[in-house]
């Protein structure tokens, strides 16, 4: 009888181990992309040393559209041959790395 006892409670012991969980953590990720307001505007009222630097640094670019915002600071849509892309330059014709 002993035994039996004895048996049982290592079985339901061995049992209980088995069963515990690990707890499970869920992580989220959230991206949150912090950009200055452009607005659209004219290519013609793209100050004249931005399109200068823009001849000077990439002569096959095309401006397709152009943007500005609070700070003065322009976001010009761009193609060169078959490649597009953007380009942020401050009033003055300097470039940005954004």
């Amino acid at each position: 009888m002993k035994n039996l006892f004895l048996s049982a409670a290592i079985v339901l012991g061995g049992l209980t181990s088995f069963a515990s969980t690990s707890p499970i953590t869920n992580s989220i990720v959230k991206v949150v992309s912090v950009s200055d307001e452009y607005t659209e505007i004219k290519l013609e009222e793209l100050p004249a040393p931005i399109v200068e630097s823009l001849k000077k640094a990439y002569p096959d670019a095309v401006i397709t559209k152009a943007y500005k915002n609070e700070k003065s600071e322009y976001k010009l849509d761009v193609t060169v041959g078959d490649k597009v892309g953007n380009l942020f330059a401050n009033a003055d014709g300097t470039w940005i790395k954004k």
